[in-house]
């Protein structure tokens, strides 16, 4: 395949700018519409808007929509539903989380920083599959545990929001929920796997929603904006800008620490629509954070080759 670097880097960079911007949208329905209802929505509306770009994508590989081996369905709905389940756990967290952050908190700072550390967990996690981490990966839990001193408990415990340990743990919830996705992504296809663990996610969603929430229409439908924001731009377009520019990507490092920017830009949407501005300590944590991030994207062989 043909690397494009400029156009893949452009589609790279505008899927960090929708997805940051999703927690601006994302803690503007915390104060609306509960959390198993704000994901029910979204990932059933996701997954059948995925459906065209599977059949698009499909067709264009010279391949059918439906897999003709049975065997290869089954393996299908396997992934889907095994990573549905860890995407519901992680999303349902991240929502939750959000809506836990008192008024006039930077919200979305702080969710897209602590949500983007799945990206050192997920290496971390891998120990336990007998992948070990490079030495970039402990300097970046090193950095990123700094980073997490000077965002949440700069001013001591009694400063730590109850949205950022949910957070938190949500960003470790989306690692093992990536784990899975890294397992069966070679041999299933990748839209249609997304599409059934978002159809599977909302499922488990609105049965969540009809024990737990006595949604309120009027304000489901006055929400109609984000929820479609969230569902149709962050989870379809989102997604479909990923695969294609890391299709075309000159390195996955370069792919990866693109779309690590969803956390920056994070930081700029809640400050410009929520007016919600991360303190100095905050902003120390943010870069130290994102420095982490990026660190822990690079591949080790780097040190091999300088050696060498």
């Amino acid at each position: 395949m043909k690397q494009k670097p400029l156009f893949s880097s452009i589609l790279l960079l505008t899927a960090a700018i929708i997805w940051g911007f999703a927690f601006v949208a994302q803690e503007k329905l915390a104060d609306s519409v509960p959390t198993f209802t704000v994901n029910a929505l979204r990932s059933l509306i996701a997954a059948v808007a995925l459906i065209p770009v599977a059949a698009v994508t499909r067709r264009i590989q010279g391949k059918k929509l439906r897999e003709n081996n049975s065997a290869d369905r089954k393996k299908l709905i396997k992934a889907g539903v095994i990573c549905g389940v860890m995407l519901c756990v992680a999303t349902n967290l991240q929502q939750f989380g959000i809506a836990l952050y008192p008024e006039g908190a930077p919200a979305s700072a702080h969710s897209g920083f602590l949500t983007a550390l799945y990206i050192i967990f997920v290496p971390v996690f891998g120990l336990f599959l007998g992948k070990k981490p490079g030495l970039f990966v402990a300097i970046a839990v090193v950095l990123a545990t700094v980073g997490l001193y000077f965002l949440c408990l700069y001013e001591g415990f009694g400063a730590l929001y109850a949205g950022d340990i949910v957070v938190l743990i949500c960003g470790m919830a989306f690692a093992v929920q990536i784990l899975c996705v890294d397992h069966y992504i070679g041999s299933v296809d990748g839209v249609k796997l997304s599409s059934i663990q978002f159809l599977v996610t909302g499922i488990l969603s609105t049965i969540l929603m009809l024990i737990f929430e006595k949604p309120d229409p009027g304000a489901v439908l006055s929400a109609w904006q984000p929820i479609l924001y969230l569902a149709l731009l962050s989870s379809g377009v989102g997604y479909t800008l990923q695969i294609i520019g890391q299709k075309y990507a000159a390195s996955p490092t370069l792919a990866s620490i693109l779309m690590s920017m969803e956390s920056v830009f994070a930081v700029i949407g809640g400050v410009i629509f929520m007016g919600a501005i991360p303190k100095t300590n905050e902003w120390i944590g943010c870069g130290i954070m994102f420095l982490a991030i990026i660190i822990a994207q690079l591949p080790s062989d780097i040190l091999n080759q300088k050696r060498a």
